[in-house]
């Protein structure tokens, strides 16, 4: 199987056709891939925060920021300066072997999994997921199933369409719905 990096190489020649491309610059790349969670309301239990952002560095292969509120909101106990959440911002090499594993791995072992929704597509070319169970990751430990939290996928890509930014994700082996199947 072709990994994401070899594959984005030969898609000037697919989408040329499409969109009729004259330089290979003009072709849509993938810029980086933002990974993030929140920890909700496990923020007082510094283990369950320590965990989420130890499994989150093993699934990205990259120690994670930390996300502070900006402003306290005492409806939900929160004060401003608290962690709420962790991001990872991938690019290059460790962007590609990512998607790799999202696609050919992480994927396919998503419980019921019928293909990602096209509809998560924005008008700026960028794709957001969102994984309810990190433990569909194979560096996370079955062992703890208590601890299971959820994590945002963001693709930013420099496609400036929906229908190039649908196609260069096709092209890379993004399992995505079809347009019929999305719409039932």
């Amino acid at each position: 199987m072709k990994s994401v990096k070899e594959t984005t190489k030969e898609m000037y020649t697919n989408l040329k056709e499409r969109f009729g491309y004259t330089s290979p610059m003009q072709a849509p790349k993938i810029e980086k891939v933002i990974v993030s969670t929140g920890i909700g309301k496990v923020q007082t239990d510094k283990k369950k925060v320590a965990l989420i952002a130890d499994r989150l560095a093993k699934i990205t292969g990259q120690k994670p920021k930390e996300n502070a509120a900006k402003v306290s909101v005492a409806g939900f106990k929160l004060r401003e300066g608290n962690i709420i959440g962790y991001q990872v911002t991938l690019r290059g090499d460790r962007m590609y072997n990512f998607l790799d594993k999202l696609i050919d791995i992480a994927l396919p072992r998503t419980r019921d999994f019928r293909g990602l929704d096209v509809k998560g597509i924005d008008q700026m070319g960028n794709y957001s997921i969102g994984i309810k169970e990190h433990t569909i990751f194979p560096e996370t430990a079955d062992e703890e199933i208590s601890n299971v939290f959820g994590i945002g996928v963001t693709i930013v890509t420099t496609a400036k369409t929906k229908d190039e930014a649908e196609a260069l994700l096709r092209g890379i082996g993004m399992p995505l719905k079809k347009a019929e199947e999305a719409t039932k």
